[in-house]
């Protein structure tokens, strides 16, 4: 855990005992839980440890005020509560909603949740296209943040209309964006998103290149997005 605080200490944040203890217990219950079902292709502890919680926590990059603000938060496409989980216990003062669409996913974080003692922390199973319609949490959140693996035009469709106006969302990047940010270009604009900045780094202590792509909500989001199931991947913006 030294090589972790210290990793962590390069964003700034210093962790107390009691998150420690969240984390190696987080890290348990994802080894035992990935026993029985797929959670993860990463499983040894400093890889975890590095590639998960620290590119996690690494929005602090982007959004630097996490520490002193309430902001209510979703992470779409959670999977196994990443970035989700680890901001929530080193920031508890964000109210976090993970929604993942598959059921025995939110079956393993609400056994995290309830095992770590988080609190203000929603559970959704469902799909973003239909969460995020007006009667549900249309333009609810402060932040979107998204780790899932799709391209920034399909992400953004899926993950703007979360967005209030003002609020901003966060596209974790593991790799440098060219073609796949000019044909994103519009689908932010008709999205009511405004394209702000890319954040590039390395994760402390490596040559692991991360990407935090930030986009602002200046326009509420025209209500025929996001399109029903399949067609922001098949037929984007």
């Amino acid at each position: 855990m030294i090589s972790f605080q210290k990793d962590l200490e390069e964003f700034e944040i210093y962790l107390n005992e009691e998150q420690v203890r969240q984390f190696l217990n987080y890290y348990d219950l994802l080894k035992e839980w990935n026993s029985f079902m797929n959670l993860t292709a990463i499983t040894e502890f400093h890889e975890v440890l590095k590639k998960h919680f620290v590119d996690s926590l690494s929005l602090v990059k982007a959004i630097p005020d996490l520490v002193e603000k309430s902001y209510s938060v979703i992470d779409v496409g959670t999977g196994a509560g990443f970035p989700g989980i680890p901001l929530k216990i080193v920031f508890p003062n964000l109210k976090v909603t993970l929604l993942d669409s598959l059921n025995k996913r939110i079956k393993f974080l609400n056994e995290a949740v309830r095992e770590l003692k988080l609190e203000d922390v929603v559970l959704i199973h469902g799909r973003a296209e239909d969460f995020s319609k007006p009667e549900k949490k249309r333009e609810s959140f402060d932040l979107c943040v998204s780790r899932a693996v799709a391209n920034l035009s399909t992400l953004s469709e899926y993950c703007i209309p979360f967005v209030k106006k003002g609020g901003y969302f966060i596209s974790y990047k593991s790799e440098r964006l060219s073609e796949e940010f000019d044909s994103a270009k519009k689908a932010i604009q008709v999205l009511g998103g405004k394209y702000e900045r890319q954040v590039e780094f390395n994760l402390p202590n490596s040559d692991i290149y991360r990407n935090l792509v930030v986009i602002k909500k200046e326009k509420s989001t025209p209500l025929k997005y996001p399109r029903k199931a399949g067609l922001p991947s098949k037929e984007p913006i």
